[in-house]
């Protein structure tokens, strides 16, 4: 099961990856940049907290996805049409931290 969880991870990232780092010209026009930004890191830590093995395992994939999210920004400082903006790593963080939530909610009530 964990290679398909790592699989699926690794698409999403992809895509996530490439749709970050195409010019804006590229892409259809968007209904709301931060929303897509929770969404696609919120997804992340879902997949990625599916991975983890225990807590201290788990925080290391959402701090890493924090980083590569962060690092993410800093590339589009290079790509023709874009520019850094901290109100997506904002998003991110956001939608790492909605992924941990519903992830000790669904242990909660388990």
């Amino acid at each position: 099961m964990m290679g398909w969880d790592l699989m699926w991870l690794g698409l999403a990232a992809a895509a996530v990856v490439t749709g970050c780092l195409v010019p804006n010209r590229w892409l259809p026009p968007l209904p709301n940049d931060k929303l897509l930004h929770f969404a696609s890191f919120a997804v992340l830590g879902v997949l990625a907290l599916r991975l983890a093995h225990g807590h201290a395992e788990a925080l290391l994939w959402l701090l890493g996805l924090l980083v590569a999210g962060w690092a993410i920004e800093c590339l589009q400082a290079l790509v023709p049409d874009r520019r850094f903006c901290w109100r997506d790593i904002a998003a991110n963080a956001a939608g790492i931290a909605f992924a941990a939530v519903c992830a000790q909610l669904y242990v909660f009530f388990s």
